[in-house]
């Protein structure tokens, strides 16, 4: 059961930015997924109160559209996955596996949700992803296809198969890093494994179960330091912990650390638009 019904297409779309057509098209889906992207930020300050957050879509509304907050990936894609389905694209939500960071594919749990899009009367799905907080982010959505490198408003990713386990295909997406030459362009880089899925289904059900697992679990990374980060043109920012990191655009990177508590709520407010709760501790 689709709850677009219960989005506000109108605030959401302001919210974001987006002024184009509202239809079921690519040109649509990616004008969107990028404004989405660049119009509100991943965080994880509710994971970090080891507090579940909802994704009823009045609350996911209130705190990602109205509020001065941000989410993080259940948040972000149920929401962009109601907006969808209410411009008439297909919706299929999935979980992956997050792999970067290590080796063994079956070490990790499936706790990440992507999202699989049907775009009407063309045969090639799109998988889009708004809520994955880290710089081998799509920032737009690209065709699920093997053998293809796809340029998303400068990052670059592509899909490889993996040996199966089981009776269906495994996938997994990858991102381009390059690294800066003698002479300042990027050069040399490599290919590096995000995260990998099959096209199982998931429903909202499943959600529920792997958000709070994830949001109050002490052993989740989400529930152990603060995660910020905020995407614009040019530059990628990230708050972990006390650590902010500036990559732009050239592969130039910058870091510096926050000093204390009152710095980091100024941090919050000026570089990523988010307000934190009153009284709760950032800097732990």
């Amino acid at each position: 059961m689709s709850d677009s019904g219960a989005f506000d297409l109108d605030q959401y779309l302001a919210h974001i930015g987006w002024e184009g057509e509202r239809r079921a098209d690519l040109a649509t889906l990616r004008g969107v997924h990028l404004a989405h992207m660049r119009g509100i930020p991943f965080e994880n300050l509710d994971a970090l109160r080891r507090t579940a957050p909802s994704l009823e879509p009045a609350d996911l509304m209130a705190k990602l559209v109205h509020g001065r907050r941000g989410g993080y990936c259940y948040e972000h894609n149920t929401l962009l996955a109601g907006m969808l389905e209410a411009l008439g694209f297909g919706v299929t939500r999935l979980a992956a596996r997050v792999v970067v960071g290590t080796d063994r594919i079956e070490s990790r749990p499936r706790t990440h949700m992507t999202l699989l899009v049907e775009v009407p009367g063309d045969p090639q799905p799109y998988l889009a992803d708004v809520g994955f907080g880290a710089i081998g982010a799509l920032l737009e959505p690209v065709p699920l296809a093997v053998g293809v490198e796809s340029h998303d408003a400068g990052r670059r990713h592509r899909f490889v198969h993996l040996p199966q386990r089981g009776p269906l295909e495994l996938w997994m997406l990858e991102a381009y890093a390059g690294e800066k030459g003698e002479k300042g362009e990027q050069d040399g880089g490599s290919w590096l494994a995000q995260y990998a899925f099959t096209l199982e289904p998931f429903e909202r059900v499943d959600f529920e179960v792997i958000n709070w697992h994830i949001a109050t679990n002490p052993r989740s990374p989400f529930t152990q330091r603060l995660f910020v980060q905020r995407v614009a043109a040019g530059r990628h920012l990230l708050l972990h912990g006390s650590l902010l990191t500036e990559t732009r655009a050239d592969g130039e990177v910058r870091e510096r650390e926050v000093a204390d508590e009152a710095e980091a709520r100024r941090v919050l407010e000026e570089e990523f638009g988010i307000e934190a709760p009153d009284g709760m501790t950032l800097l732990v």
